[in-house]
């Protein structure tokens, strides 16, 4: 596990504390949780994070292709 140094403002720092007070969790671990959710939004937002989308549609993926492209 690598060691980075950040800088936050004040307020920021109030907030997590906030936070790991209730969840009565260290720190660093909220940090680390908020990153991974962070770069889990991104990957969906950049569109990286794509295996798997279409296992909970019914619908075949090449018929459905097949009927959006005969409107064309």
């Amino acid at each position: 596990m690598s060691r980075i140094l950040v800088d936050l403002p004040e307020s920021q720092v109030d907030d997590l504390a906030v936070i790991v007070e209730a969840e009565q969790r260290p720190r660093a671990a909220v940090i680390r949780d908020a990153i991974e959710a962070y770069i889990s939004q991104r990957k969906r937002a950049l569109g990286t994070d794509v295996f798997g989308l279409w296992k909970s549609r019914k619908t075949d993926g090449l018929a459905y292709q097949q009927e959006l492209r005969s409107e064309w």
